[in-house]
């Protein structure tokens, strides 16, 4: 087993809050994927793997076209993708990714929740390279596949990493090579169930006693609770 097999054993996070949350999130991939390119999930690679993973999270049908809908009306709100870096309390580096249509209200949130819980904002690559951006994607698990010679046939894709995980297979790859992994996935006929991306810490996860923990953890849901955070990452085991 490697990195993102470890890593995704060791984190531990509340996902959003709730359902409603969960689906305003999604709701922001669909339109900006939409968005950057174009709005029908036949000729855009990307706006099917979202599609695919809000499915997976039981989002309305509705609400799924309503959020592509959004991204060619004209007086909506443009969401654009803002990554924020710094460090919480006890040298704990933080990701904060963003999608937002008020960079300006957005950075200062995230600047006061870092004050008030004795961390602070980063400039921009601050702790960018203590994480590696990598792709990943979720199938359903296949009766009878040789998960070595899955992995064998994903390296020449960008793949990295595949592992099972609850009944489900899960694919890593580099950031680079979204595209041709999932164009693997769907070649093969693979039951895909969520394609997206996560940030991986490179060095070793930060341990931290009980109580600093969950100054942290505190932290990171203050960061969840605001509803332009998409996601946040940590290098805390």
């Amino acid at each position: 087993m490697g990195r993102a097999f470890e890593f995704r054993k060791e984190r531990k996070f509340k996902r959003w809050g709730n359902m409603s949350r969960v689906f305003t999130r999604l709701g922001k991939e669909l339109t900006i994927a939409a968005k950057s390119g174009g709005s029908d999930p036949d000729n855009n690679p990307r706006l099917r793997a979202v599609i695919q993973t809000a499915r997976s999270e039981n989002m309305p049908k509705e609400n799924i076209e309503r959020a592509i809908k959004r991204a060619v009306e004209k007086d909506h709100s443009d969401y654009k993708e803002v990554v924020y870096e710094g460090y919480g309390p006890h040298g704990v580096a933080f990701m904060i990714e963003t999608a937002t249509d008020n960079p300006t209200r957005t950075v200062a949130n995230i600047r006061s929740y870092f004050s008030k819980h004795g961390g602070s904002l980063g400039t921009l690559g601050s702790v960018e390279f203590m994480f590696e951006h990598k792709c990943v994607f979720k199938i359903k698990e296949v009766a009878g596949l040789d998960l070595d010679d899955l992995a064998l046939e994903l390296i020449d894709e960008g793949g990295d990493e595949v592992f099972a995980d609850e009944g489900e297979i899960m694919i890593y790859g580099s950031f680079e090579s979204y595209g041709s992994i999932q164009k693997f996935i769907e070649e093969r006929k693979y039951e895909l169930i969520s394609g997206g991306f996560e940030r991986i810490p490179t060095g070793e996860l930060k341990e931290l006693p009980s109580g600093q923990k969950a100054e942290i953890e505190k932290l990171c849901e203050k960061f969840e609770e605001d509803d332009d955070v998409q996601n946040v990452y940590t290098n805390m085991k």
